[in-house]
């Protein structure tokens, strides 16, 4: 499917350059501004779950990573026609003298030529700084496991957000909102950001959903991820209207000559259609379409919806840079090489995609939450079918943690609730849980439930975990008897245990 993509796309874009090498440009553009959407989009959603140290979107996050990792060099290569073409595209590298023209020269050094392949040169170091800073360093966790990538990662995306936020703003405003450099518009990056987080969620639900029907990525999804895509994807449908219909408001009330023109343009001709288009496309019919909650784990419904987004975001960015020339509608005769530019970028940025996916695993394998919810070392009990102990993010690997593993099996095997206990083989170095280490047992048979509690761990949970309620009518019985706790008080409890299972002391509160 890539490489039918490529050859039409080629063919179709070659055909616009040989008869209009100034409207293959803007075609180009749009094609150009419309996959730097998604793979900015991505890596945000990246950025996002490394800042908030997310466990849902653990499955999903490799391939985000994949896909932000094309900007450079492929969407580097993508700019290069825009480069080429930009004395012919912007009009205010046209204008002889900066300085008569107002509305230029308030926007000067930044609206020069050499401002303008500086920020470029600037955006796309900073894009594959941290793309490739974030896929090396989860990569190289796969292979050895350590929690300190985990937190060069976080580091990379503290200080990623704001690089994020700067360049994105920065390119929207030179490569798009250039083209009219007399408007005014401080929400346009905002604006940008908006629609382009929003066809992205789009996407990666419709990725996320093939992988899981192929089965490669069935045994780590649960409905929850599904779900949560769909409640971004709804916030975002929400955000991107309020912040449209925000600077729409602020310049039609302001009222302002050089802030106006902007939206006249766009109101002459079928372009005050195709707004319409937009503001009941784009909005109207997915913030209906999202609202039950139901309909966001239905993939007959959601993968229309999502095509969808791609067809709003086009339709969003013509909106956008098509007017610059065609100011008196939408021009139909050149849809065609908007489309063939789009079926190249897309062949080409496909086919790389897949090239990466096919070349390291498929998921996070050594991160939080990367397998299953409990994915970790298993103790064959002849009280319990099986108990899990698993171990927490900034607890240490390797042989400190084997003896973490005879010392809890000495104590089980001590009350006589794991005699003759023996370690199952299995990796220990799954991160799916924080604080202190924990078990999770479960009866081999319904006469083994009388004084065991299966909702609760034989070791204490960390601190600030919501309180369960009780089993049964033995429950504080078990407790005190099975997991060493002695009751203090009515609020509080001291357990006695091992000292290497106490792990790092934490001020109360």
């Amino acid at each position: 499917m890539p490489n039918y993509l490529i050859g039409i796309g080629a063919a179709g874009a070659l055909l616009g350059l040989v008869l209009d090498r100034v409207q293959f440009g803007y075609s180009w553009l749009i094609a150009f501004m419309f996959f730097l959407s998604l793979t900015l989009g991505a890596l945000f959603l990246v950025l996002v779950h490394h800042l908030f140290d997310a466990g849902w979107s653990v499955p999903i996050r490799r391939f985000c990573e994949h896909i932000a990792s094309l900007l450079f060099p492929w969407m580097a290569l993508a700019f290069v026609p825009i480069a080429l073409l930009a004395p012919r595209l912007y009009g205010w590298m046209q204008v002889q003298d900066p300085h008569a023209d107002h509305a230029l020269h308030a926007k000067l050094p930044l609206f020069t030529k050499p401002g303008f392949y500086l920020v470029a040169l600037a955006c796309f170091a900073i894009w594959w700084w941290l793309s490739h800073s974030l896929r090396r360093l989860s990569l190289a966790q796969d292979r050895d496991g350590a929690a300190h990538h985990t937190y060069a990662m976080r580091r990379v995306a503290c200080l990623g957000i704001f690089l994020f936020a700067i360049t994105l703003t920065l390119a929207a405003v030179l490569w798009m909102k250039g083209l009219m450099y007399e408007w005014f518009s401080t929400m346009y990056g905002v604006y940008y950001f908006a629609g382009s987080v929003w066809v992205t969620l789009g996407t990666v639900y419709l990725i996320t959903m093939v992988l899981k029907r192929n089965g490669t990525l069935e045994p780590v999804l649960h409905e929850h991820q599904f779900y949560f895509l769909g409640s971004l994807l709804f916030a975002f449908t929400v955000f991107y209207a309020y912040i449209h219909f925000s600077q729409y408001f602020i310049i039609w009330n302001a009222n302002m000559p050089e802030e106006t023109f902007w939206y006249v343009v766009r109101e002459k001709g079928t372009w005050w259609y195709v707004g319409m288009v937009i503001i009941f496309g784009h909005f109207f019919l997915p913030f209906l379409a999202l609202l039950r909650i139901d309909l966001k784990l239905t993939f007959a419904w959601m993968i229309p919806l999502c095509i969808w987004t791609w067809l709003m975001h086009y339709v969003d960015l013509a909106f956008n840079i098509h007017p610059y020339r065609h100011t008196g509608g939408y021009p139909f005769q050149w849809a065609w090489l908007d489309l063939a530019c789009i079926a190249l970028i897309a062949g080409i940025l496909t086919k790389q995609f897949l090239n990466k996916f096919g070349v390291t695993r498929r998921i996070p394998s050594r991160t939080r939450a990367s397998a299953r919810p409990w994915a970790t070392c298993t103790f064959m009990l002849p009280r319990f079918q099986e108990v899990r102990l698993t171990r927490p993010t900034n607890w240490p690997t390797g042989r400190k943690w084997r003896e973490v593993c005879d010392e809890v099996v000495d104590m089980l095997s001590g009350d006589g609730s794991g005699a003759g206990c023996r370690l199952v083989p299995g990796d220990c170095r799954h991160l799916p849980a924080r604080g202190r280490p924990h078990l999770v047992g479960r009866p081999a048979h319904p006469a083994a439930r009388r004084g065991h509690c299966p909702r609760r761990s034989p070791l204490p949970e960390p601190r600030g975990t919501p309180r369960r309620r009780p089993c049964g009518p033995d429950h504080r019985g078990y407790h005190r008897r099975q997991q060493g706790y002695l009751p203090d008080s009515h609020h509080q409890r001291r357990r006695v245990a091992p000292a290497a299972l106490a792990g790092p002391r934490r001020r109360p509160g």
